[in-house]
């Protein structure tokens, strides 16, 4: 699983964020690399970048590329 890292600063700690997750625009079902797909056989861990362009949304079957990337407000 891909983490992305952020400095705050010189000398400070540096802070691990979440994996990008994806929004199938098509229905609002997010992919959470940390989740998975087991059902579609994508298993945990797996960055949505590694994922098959055949794979397809598990709620409404919209294809990988109807997805964009979800950002949290």
């Amino acid at each position: 699983m891909r983490n992305v890292a952020l400095a705050t600063g010189f000398g400070e700690r540096c802070t691990s964020l979440r994996p990008v997750r994806y929004i199938c625009e098509s229905c609002g079902f997010i992919y959470d690399p940390a989740e998975g797909d087991p059902d579609g056989g994508i298993p945990p861990g797996t960055p949505f970048e590694d994922i098959p362009e055949t794979w397809f949304c598990p709620v409404c079957g919209a294809r990988k590329r109807d997805f964009a990337p979800y950002e949290e407000e």
